[in-house]
């Protein structure tokens, strides 16, 4: 068998990682990979693949109930309009990665996702522009598209968005299918795929 893979006890044959531990059993089945559309939902995943930048992502999912408690559900007018006070409390909040960079980076760009929305409709249809040709993408943690989505990112003012972190943003919301080919939620997100309606950027 491809040493990627490994079948459970359930007799489903997952990604390897999405059997490494309980936690990330039903966030491989149920989510990775699946397309998002929804801007909350993606700005909430840029924002915590933000804060796992040196860390695992089993860290990030283990506390991620605590950071939607902390910015209140990652809404993003909300989160725009948070303050120095707001910084200095979740700064003492033990249930989050408690990194002010990070911390200030999230209010930041919840700042300029209203931005990218004002301009271009939504934040999907900026992302999902980015949507690699599948019969020529490369999988590695670098693309041309995640660089230049990073690029794009970058230039509106977003922060902690590298090329890897948004990458690995791209696999998470499904604008990129990495489950192993013979994964048996490769199948399942391939028809959601096929299904999904590409949101479209309003400047275009």
């Amino acid at each position: 068998m491809n040493p990627s893979l490994v079948v459970g006890t359930d007799g489903v044959t997952r990604c390897r990682w999405g059997a490494s531990a309980e936690d990330y059993q039903p966030y491989h089945d149920d989510e990775w990979g699946f397309p998002v559309a929804d801007d909350r939902l993606l700005f909430e995943k840029l924002c915590l693949e933000g804060f796992q930048a040196g860390l695992s992502w089993l860290t990030i999912l283990r506390r991620r109930a605590a950071f939607r408690a902390a910015f209140s559900g990652f809404a993003i007018d909300t989160v725009a309009g948070m303050t120095e006070a707001d910084v200095e409390r979740l700064l003492h909040d033990e249930g989050i990665i408690r990194h002010r960079g990070k911390i200030v980076s999230t209010i930041n760009n919840a700042a300029r996702t209203r931005e990218v929305i004002d301009e271009v409709g939504s934040l999907a249809g900026l992302v999902w522009s980015y949507e690699p040709d599948p019969e020529h993408r490369v999988v590695a943690p670098v693309t041309p598209e995640s660089t230049a989505l990073a690029k794009d990112l970058k230039r509106r003012g977003f922060t902690f968005v590298g090329a890897t972190t948004v990458y690995a943003f791209m696999q998470a919301m499904g604008i990129v299918n990495d489950h192993e080919p013979q994964c048996d939620t490769f199948a399942r997100v391939e028809a959601a795929r096929a299904a999904f309606v590409r949101p479209v950027r309003r400047d275009r």
